[in-house]
C-alpha cells in the first residue's frame, strides 16, 4: 500500500513539471521571420 501511495505521489510531482504559458517558437527573438500561433495542445 505504502507503494502504490509513492509512486502515485512520484506521478503527480512529475506531471507538474510541465512548461507553463503559451508556446513560443524556437529562437531568439528577433531572429523568428514568420512568427505564428502553436497549438497549446
Amino acid at each position: 500500500m505504502r507503494a502504490a501511495v509513492a509512486l502515485l505521489g512520484l506521478a503527480l510531482l512529475l506531471a507538474a513539471c510541465g512548461k507553463k504559458g503559451p508556446p513560443d517558437p524556437p529562437g531568439p527573438p528577433e531572429d523568428i521571420t514568420y512568427p505564428k500561433t502553436y497549438p497549446t495542445r
